[in-house]
């Protein structure tokens, strides 16, 4: 793919391979007073989401509705694609079936050379959220049943999320996806209620400090100094904790923090460069590094417009569509050879030395043709629910048509980046 143009911003740059902590040394020479710094030139004249009063009761379910399972059992009721296939996926699944177990872990631990175990927090989020899926559309108790029983191990084991400054990607990760694992077995009845009340007290208690820890302390470090997908994973994990506890003010602090927040989570910094009316594309803030944690940024949007609309708060509109205009930069730069604008900025992080804007960045990052299950998400919401015009959703079409149906959790990826969401969107999400 190709550039159009380049624009200088004013944020400060390092290049570097690593995923995204980085170097941890103040310097004089980089600018940390925000006020300086300045935002998108729309940021300060966009309509807020208003946040509910704290006493305001959840909605639940929360992240799916019950008219999406009652959707989906229809069409697989008359054969209907692409969700008949799309179920076929889910039987398949190893993590989909009535013996898997999860294997829970005292202390979830990421960031720690040669003594790592948090993969078993991703594998048994997936496992709970495709074997609560299995029980939700067939009706099967033994399905919920099972995934109940996985929950309860992990209550009853695991205490704490640990690590170097990584171990703020797993509280954030594996935070949201538990809750909404959890969220989609609430009305189970065979979950007792001191079980489910113990299961909304661990989610507080082992993830909840560690995501508000990270959005406000940020490890000591500047507040632009993590990439946007350390900040959007937090963010999720409060929203979807905040639902499935019924704790309205941890949910209203994500979505505060998405909208007025002091790190790139903050919505116009993730998403950092709006090219509308001109062109139909918004640029990431981590467009400049790679794709695949430029597309790590789409699910966690996402995940995050979807637990908000499940609440009655509407992201996925926010500041005209810029959520879709951001999907369709990633997919033209991800699945096609056209071109797209691009603006250079310089990323404001933590180092001893100055760095020049560079005349060019390299070309938006490497790795395209990625497929991650991130795409029916946000593809079916803009068309099948707001009825945006096919011209608007051009290139998002083409990643989900290259994507093809959407796996879980580890289908694309058996490593970290491949249960960074909890996946089978087609299915989920196709009308």
């Amino acid at each position: 793919m190709k550039k159009l143009y380049y624009i200088a911003a004013a944020f400060a740059f390092v290049s570097l391979a690593a995923c995204g902590d980085g170097v941890d040394l103040p310097s004089p020479d980089v600018e940390t007073d925000l006020n300086k710094i300045p935002l998108p030139d729309n940021e300060l004249n966009l309509v807020q989401v208003e946040l509910k009063a704290n006493t305001e009761p959840m909605t639940h379910p929360g992240f799916h509705a019950e008219e999406d399972f009652e959707r989906i059992r229809e069409k697989l009721a008359a054969g209907e694609e692409p969700w008949a296939s799309a179920y076929q996926l889910l039987e398949e699944s190893n993590f989909a079936q009535k013996n898997t177990d999860t294997y829970p872990v005292e202390m979830i631990k990421r960031g720690i050379s040669g003594d790592e175990n948090y993969i078993n927090a991703a594998r048994g989020a997936s496992i709970i959220y495709q074997q609560a899926l299995r029980w939700k559309i067939e009706g099967d108790e033994d399905y919920a049943k099972k995934a109940v029983e996985n929950i309860n191990k992990w209550v009853q084991t695991c205490v704490g999320v640990t690590g170097n400054s990584n171990l703020s990607l797993a509280a954030g990760l594996y935070g949201y996806e538990f809750a909404i694992a959890g969220e989609v077995l609430r009305d189970y009845d065979g979950w007792k209620p001191e079980e489910f009340r113990a299961f909304q007290d661990w989610l507080i208690k082992v993830f909840i400090p560690a995501n508000r820890d990270f959005l406000k302390r940020h490890h000591g470090t500047n507040p632009l100094h993590y990439w946007a997908n350390w900040c959007l994973c937090n963010i999720a994990a409060e929203m979807a904790i905040g639902i499935v506890t019924d704790n309205r003010e941890i949910y209203n602090e994500g979505i505060e923090h998405l909208q007025t927040g002091n790190t790139n989570g903050r919505l116009r910094r993730a998403i950092y460069y709006d090219y509308a009316p001109q062109y139909n594309f918004a640029q990431w803030q981590e467009s400049g590094r790679d794709q695949g944690h430029t597309l790590m940024c789409v699910g966690l949007m996402g995940v995050i417009c979807q637990l908000a609309w499940s609440q009655g708060d509407d992201f996925f509109a926010y500041d005209d569509n810029l959520f879709l205009r951001a999907c369709e930069y990633a997919a033209c730069c991800n699945y096609t050879e056209d071109e797209v604008p691009f603006t250079t900025y310089i990323w404001q992080k933590q180092s001893p030395w100055g760095y020049p804007i560079p005349e060019e960045q390299p070309v938006l990052g490497g790795g395209k043709w990625i497929k991650r299950a991130i795409w029916a998400l946000p593809y079916y919401h803009y068309k099948g629910i707001k009825g945006v015009q096919d011209d608007l959703l051009k290139y998002t079409k083409v990643a989900t048509e290259y994507v093809g149906i959407e796996g879980g959790g580890g289908y694309y990826d058996a490593n970290s980046g491949g249960y960074d969401v909890l996946g089978l969107g087609t299915l989920m999400f196709a009308r």
